[in-house]
């Protein structure tokens, strides 16, 4: 998963292709628990590029997108928002997987 590097970047890839924002932080335990997995995730949705937001870095993009709670996902195709699951609790791989699954 590629880390994203600026505020811009995050503005000019949400226009083009499909793309899973995760947002978490380096103290956050949830966000911790979901890394082992997170690389299955990505292989088996391989049509989107993961892009993790550091919440700590980049806070006011998270307030601009409402991100309020961490680990959370936000997903875009070609400059849409497609779907998003943002909450403060502990998320589970097939959560996960029903989110991307779910998304239109």
């Amino acid at each position: 998963m590629q880390d994203l590097q600026s505020v811009e970047a995050f503005h000019e890839q949400i226009n083009n292709g499909k793309h899973i924002y995760m947002f978490s932080a380096g103290w956050c335990p949830d966000c911790r628990f979901i890394e082992p997995f997170m690389p299955e995730v990505e292989e088996k949705y391989n049509d989107y590029t993961f892009v993790h937001i550091d919440r700590d870095k980049f806070i006011d993009l998270c307030g601009e997108l409402n991100v309020f709670g961490i680990p959370s996902f936000i997903a875009y195709r070609d400059g849409k928002e497609i779907g998003r699951f943002v909450s403060k609790d502990r998320k589970t791989k097939e959560e996960i997987e029903n989110f991307i699954e779910g998304l239109a």
